[in-house]
C-alpha cells in the first residue's frame, strides 16, 4: 500500500478509538450518574437508546447525502461533534436545573459524531488500495475493542488517581482524542467505496433478498455485542457485588480485550479461514457465554462469561459488513450506511430490552442478560441461510 494511503489507514484506525470513546466512556458512570443525579435504571438504558437511536438517524440521513457532501468533509465534522459532546458530557449536566437533560444534549452531539464516523471509516478503508479486504476489515475494527480497553484502563486508572468524585474531567481529557483525529484527516487522501455512477440505488438494495439477510445480521450482531458490553459494568459493580476498579477490569475490559483478540487473530490468518464457519462457530459461543454469565454459580465465573462473550462476537459486526462487501461490490455508502444502521438498530435495542426487561424482573440484571441470549441464536439461522 503507497506510505500516503497508510496515514489514511492510521487516521481510520484513530477514528475506530474515538467511536469506542464515544460508546464506551458513558456506560462506565452510570452507577455515579444514578447515584449523584438520582437517574433511574430504565432512565440509563435509555441514555443507551438515545445514544444509538441519533447514530441510527445520522446512518440513515447519511445514506443520501455523504457522497454529495464528500467523505472528507463529512469525517472531519464526525470528530468536531465527537469532540463537543465528549466535552459536553463533562459540563452540561452541571450547567441544566435538570442534569439528565445535560446528559442527552451531550450524547446527542458525540453520538452524530459515532454515527457518521461509523459509516465512513468502513467504506474508507474498503476503498484503499490492498488485497485481504475482509482480514483489513477485521483489524479494523479491533481498534474499536482496543479503544475500549483504553477507555476503561487509563479511566480505572483516574479514578484511583484522581477520585471517582472528580469524574467530570475525565471526558474533557478523551475530547482531545476526536479533536486531534479532525486534524490528522484533513492531510490524508480519501478514495470512495464503489466506481462512481455505478453504485446502486437505495431502492435496487431494498428489492434484494440477500440486502435484508445481511441487515438482520447486522441487528443481531449489534445487540448481541451491546447487551453485554453496555451493561458489563453495572453488572460487575451491582448485580455481583464487586468494587469498581476490579468490575471494571473484570467486565467490560475483559470483555473489551477477548473481541479485540478474535478481530486481530481474524485480521492476520483471515485468508485461511472460511468466514461464515467462523460467525456460525462464534454465534454458538455467543449463546454460551450469555449462559455462564447469568447461570453461574461465582461472580467471577460470571465475569469469565462476559469474556468468552467479547471473544465471540468479535468477528459479527466486521464480518458481516466484508461478507455484504463481497456480494454486493457496488453497494456504495448507501450499503454500508444501512448496515450501519441496522447495527446500531440491535446496539439501542439489545441493551434497551436488557434494561427494561431487568426492570421488569425486580432489578434483575440476569434476567434481562439471559434473554439477550436470543441474538446470537438469529444470527446463527441467518448465516446457515446464507450458505443454502
Amino acid at each position: 500500500m503507497n506510505n500516503k494511503y497508510k496515514q489514511t489507514l492510521y487516521a481510520s484506525y484513530i477514528g475506530y478509538i474515538t467511536q469506542a470513546i464515544v460508546n464506551n466512556l458513558a456506560p462506565l458512570l452510570f452507577v455515579t450518574f444514578q447515584k449523584e443525579f438520582s437517574i433511574s435504571l430504565e432512565q440509563i438504558g435509555f441514555l443507551i437508546t438515545f445514544n444509538f437511536g441519533i447514530q441510527m438517524l445520522v446512518d440513515f440521513v447519511s445514506a443520501r447525502y455523504v457522497e454529495r457532501i464528500g467523505y472528507k468533509i463529512c469525517i472531519v465534522a464526525a470528530h468536531i461533534f465527537a469532540f463537543l459532546g465528549l466535552v459536553g458530557l463533562g459540563t452540561f449536566p452541571f450547567w441544566f436545573s435538570r442534569p439528565y437533560l445535560g446528559l442527552m444534549l451531550a450524547i446527542a452531539l458525540y453520538a452524530v459524531g459515532g454515527g457518521l464516523i461509523e459509516v465512513l471509516i468502513s467504506p474508507i478503508v474498503e476503498a484503499l488500495p490492498t488485497d485481504e479486504k475482509s482480514s483489513s476489515m477485521s483489524l479494523l475494527h479491533s481498534f474499536y475493542c482496543w479503544g475500549q480497553v483504553l477507555v476503561v484502563v487509563l479511566s480505572t486508572l483516574y479514578f484511583v488517581t484522581a477520585g471517582l468524585e472528580h469524574w467530570e474531567y475525565l471526558p474533557l481529557l478523551w475530547a482531545l482524542v476526536p479533536l486531534l483525529n479532525a486534524v490528522f484527516f484533513t492531510q490524508v487522501p480519501i478514495n470512495t467505496f464503489g466506481e462512481e455512477g455505478k453504485t446502486l440505488p437505495a431502492g435496487r438494495l431494498f428489492s434484494m433478498k440477500l440486502f435484508w439477510v445481511f441487515i438482520i445480521m447486522m441487528v443481531c450482531s449489534g445487540a448481541a455485542e451491546q447487551s453485554m458490553s453496555q451493561w458489563a459494568s453495572f453488572f460487575a459493580e451491582s448485580g455481583l457485588n464487586i468494587s469498581k476498579t476490579l468490575g471494571d477490569l473484570l467486565g467490560p475490559c475483559m470483555f473489551a480485550v477477548f473481541m479485540g483478540l478474535s478481530r486481530t487473530f481474524y485480521g492476520k490468518f483471515g485468508d485461511t479461514i472460511d468466514l461464515k464457519k467462523f460467525i456460525s462457530i462464534s454465534s454458538s459461543i455467543c449463546v454460551i457465554s450469555y449462559l455462564i454469565a447469568v447461570f453461574a454459580p461465582m461472580p467471577l465465573l460470571s465475569l469469565l462469561g462476559c469474556g468468552l462473550c467479547g471473544l465471540s462476537v468479535g468477528i459479527m459486526w466486521p464480518g458481516v459488513i466484508s461478507l455484504a462487501a463481497t456480494h454486493c461490490k457496488q453497494g456504495g455508502t448507501a450499503m454500508f450506511a444501512f448496515l450501519a444502521l441496522a447495527g446500531d438498530v440491535g446496539c439501542a435495542g439489545g441493551p434497551a430490552i436488557v434494561g427494561t426487561l431487568s426492570q421488569i424482573a425486580g432489578g434483575n440484571l440476569k434476567a434481562g442478560l439471559l434473554c439477550a441470549g436470543i441474538f446470537p441464536v438469529i444470527l446463527l439461522v441467518q448465516v446457515r441461510a446464507l450458505k443454502n
